[in-house]
């Protein structure tokens, strides 16, 4: 039987389009991502709060769209 890990326990990195100025920050978990195919995103000023869940074709159009948008 397995179980799905507690995001908060997992590593989080910033997103290099995260505003540094403490503003828009997102957060994603890689190491996740690697072992599931499953790519989690986070507000990094509420790490304990909801993230949400992406397919790599999803996580890859939201990276798109930060750099268009960056």
């Amino acid at each position: 039987m397995s179980s799905t890990p507690d995001p908060r326990d997992m590593r989080w990195v910033s997103s290099t389009y995260s505003d540094a100025q403490g503003g828009q920050c997102i957060e994603w978990a890689p190491g996740h991502a690697v072992a599931t195919g499953e790519f989690l995103v986070r507000d990094s000023k509420d790490p304990h709060g909801p993230n949400l869940s992406l397919t790599a074709e999803g996580f890859a159009g939201l990276v798109a769209f930060a750099k268009s948008h960056g």
